[in-house]
């Protein structure tokens, strides 16, 4: 066994591999940096989502022409001198590894002044090599330009993803540092377009609302609690407002964004019973500890943390957030402030002797017996004791007869002792209060089931799952290159999907416009909804619901087999379709939608195995009399 030194370059081609992973690591690192050297504007220009380009520019304190040469070496760095200094940690940067990985595995060129040089300098560097020094016209800050990522290890350049994708992480890193620092101006151009143009913001608020949206910056509350082993602020969303999917929710500590699942559960706790099962609300939530107690240093990418006691970090995140939500109204309270209300008399106990009670006297027909005559009173039938029905009681449906029939003395109306008649009813569907609706053909119950006859006896059809059944089919049908149909919007409703989401509609813009959407770019951040597909519901508000769907079901990852990803789209949308749709409520709907489901391959069970049809025998049915 020969056991010798790896080269430098070589070393530094593996270090890279922890630090930079794609695109959006370089440009983290590159803009953690920036605002290390006290920038106060910062711009990034990307090129095909990092694969040409990723070009940093900032006005912070720049570096003399030694000082841009040393940068690049591994563990170069300005923030520590002595191992005390790791426990007091409060810049994004410090092992001094991002810029040496990022010179092994790309081209990259440094320009750079210090406010107090006439001239500053130009930097090359590539595969870890220094290529040249010259003196070079710059502002004062520094510009980095990274050229071809990943052009010398092409395996890594094989496997990153879709321009889109890439480009969708690439605005995650950026916002997750927009967020920390308010002070600062942000800029992020793509393919000469502007993303974002943030400039500075009064509060975090403002440039929460600058980089999430009005929406979001609306639907949120204030959380502060200051304790000795913690000071928390920031914001947490109104339960009616939460979503389903994990977007909009950041943890930073002293300044840094990092994730924490356990952390999550303290504010999922805190929303506990005020939110249905499967969303999750949004959340911007800035933590302040003392250095010591945090340590950054366990993950290359500084994105996961360990706190000296994680459970009274926990304790305090519920409190504070159940505490606001409680202060919100956001959860069951007792009001024990009566100014102003009016009491309840009380009776003393001599009330009765005063107001006697009287027992109701009851008038009923003993004689009548709704199996006569098919369920109508006769005209020799007579009411003892002078009762007579009700208007409602005359239009119940046990009064009124089967359409083309008529009682024994073949008149089209029934008689009351009175003298006067009664109309018959032909309007079924208004005696059943919208709870049912009754033809010969299909009975509808509160527009979730269809009841119609078998050959064998009732046929109950579950009608969310029908819808289901017959969407899968329909879009496995579009997505084999069959006919598909788009149901225009009457009012076009414009949906914010922020800017890292409308990277995934420009990804499968050609795969939803098959599927029958309609969409059309409207900002940076936002879309226009022209059309949905055919059985999906145009409503605003179902719209809304659908685009955050799915924003959800198009963030997965499909990087399966393309019959297999086309046949999990098609389960995912038809889901997202029997949920949007509009419901059944007359017997026409009900006929198509029995129609189109017998139409498919298969009708009795959904793609994930669920019954959509049960069928009970006049065996079932004897066996309940």
């Amino acid at each position: 066994m020969d056991i010798r030194i790896l080269p430098a370059n070589i070393a530094n081609m593996i270090a890279a591999g922890e630090v930079v992973q794609r695109p959006a690591s370089v440009v983290k690192e590159l803009v953690e940096n920036a605002v290390d050297a006290g920038a106060t504007q910062i711009s990034v220009v990307i090129q095909d989502a990092g694969r040409t380009l990723i070009q940093v520019i900032d006005n912070g304190s720049g570096m003399s022409a030694d000082e841009a040469v040393l940068c690049f070496e591994r563990h170069a760095t300005s923030k520590l001198a002595t191992a005390e200094d790791l426990n007091n940690i409060l810049t994004f940067g410090f092992r001094g590894e991002a810029l040496a990985s990022i010179a092994a595995v790309a081209e990259v060129t440094l320009k750079t002044r210090r406010v107090e040089d006439e001239v500053g300098c130009q930097v090359d560097f590539a595969d870890s090599r220094h290529l040249s020094t010259i003196e070079a016209a710059t502002p004062v800050g520094s510009n980095f330009a990274v050229r071809n990522l990943f052009y010398n290890v092409p395996a890594r350049r094989k496997f990153l993803k879709s321009d889109n994708v890439e480009f969708k992480h690439i605005v995650t890193e950026f916002t997750r540092v927009a967020l920390t620092r308010e002070d600062i101006a942000f800029t992020l151009i793509h393919n000469g377009k502007d993303v974002f143009v943030l400039r500075p913001a009064k509060s975090l608020k403002f440039r929460i609302q600058d980089v999430l949206g009005t929406n979001l910056a609306n639907e949120v509350v204030d959380v502060h609690a200051d304790t000795t082993v913690l000071k928390l602020d920031g914001f947490v969303g109104r339960p009616d407002a939460a979503k389903k999917g994990l977007g909009n929710q950041y943890f930073f500590v002293n300044g840094r964004f990092f994730k924490s699942p356990y952390l999550h559960k303290a504010v999922m706790k805190a929303y506990e019973n005020l939110i249905p099962e499967g969303v999750t609300p949004s959340y911007v939530l800035y933590l302040q500890v003392n250095p010591n107690a945090v340590d950054v240093n366990i993950h290359p990418t500084k994105t996961e943390i360990k706190f000296e006691d994680d459970s009274v970090i926990f304790q305090i995140v519920y409190a504070c957030i159940k505490e606001t939500l409680g202060k919100n109204s956001f959860v069951d309270s007792i009001d024990f402030n009566r100014e102003g209300v009016t009491d309840l008399p009380v009776f003393s106990e001599k009330y009765d002797e005063f107001r006697p009670i009287t027992e109701p006297q009851l008038n009923i027909d003993r004689n009548y017996n709704p199996f006569d005559n098919d369920g109508f009173p006769s005209e020799s039938s007579h009411f003892d004791n002078g009762f007579i029905p009700s208007s409602r009681e005359a239009a119940a449906p046990s009064q009124i007869r089967t359409e083309g029939s008529c009682p024994s003395g073949g008149e089209n109306h029934f008689r009351y002792p009175s003298g006067g008649a009664v109309e018959k009813h032909q309007d079924y569907g208004k005696l059943f209060e919208d709870k049912m609706a009754f033809s010969r053909s299909a009975l509808i119950i509160k527009g979730k089931y269809i009841v119609t006859t078998s050959r064998s006896g009732l046929m109950f059809i579950n009608v969310r799952r029908a819808m289901e059944r017959i969407l899968y089919e329909r879009f496995i049908n579009v997505l084999s290159k069959q006919v598909h149909l788009t149901q225009s919007a009457l009012f076009p409703v414009t949906v914010r999907v922020g800017a890292e989401n409308m990277c995934l509609f420009a990804e499968h813009s050609a795969m939803l416009e098959s599927l029958g959407f309609d969409f059309s770019p409207f900002s940076a951040d936002s879309i226009v909804v022209n059309g949905v597909p055919e059985g999906f519901s145009a409503e605003e508000g179902k719209v809304i619901t659908m685009v955050e769907d799915l924003v959800r079901i198009l963030s997965e990852d499909h990087s399966a087999l393309k019959e297999m990803m086309a046949a999990n789209m098609a389960s995912s949308l038809a889901r997202l379709g029997a949920l949007s749709c509009d419901p059944v409520t007359d017997v026409a709907g009900a006929q198509r939608l029995i129609d189109s489901l017998f139409a498919c391959e298969n009708s009795e069970f959904t793609v994930s195995g669920r019954r959509i049809v049960n069928v009970m025998s006049v065996e079932d049915i004897d066996n309940r009399f």
